[in-house]
């Protein structure tokens, strides 16, 4: 899988699952500031990841993941 396909798997379950306006995702979107996603809103984004990329995600690698591109990079490096 390479990575476009990996942002549009991100991006559509952010438009879908959460709602976000499709014109605000962008690589250098901040999850929580500029996509508006809370605490719990990265528990389903753990299962999501978990179910359509087939790893698990580590909890203390999460926490370094503060834009989209960050979190393009972690699924593309655990893939």
């Amino acid at each position: 899988m390479d990575r476009s396909e990996i942002k549009k798997i991100v991006n559509d379950f952010l438009i879908e699952e959460f709602e976000i306006d499709k014109d605000t995702i962008n690589d250098e979107a901040h999850l929580i500031n500029d996509l508006g996603l809370e605490s719990l809103d990265f528990v389903d984004i753990v299962v999501i990841i978990e179910k359509d990329f087939g790893f698990k995600v580590k909890r203390e690698e999460m926490i370094n993941v503060r834009v989209l591109n960050d979190l393009y990079d972690y699924i593309e490096k655990n893939l």
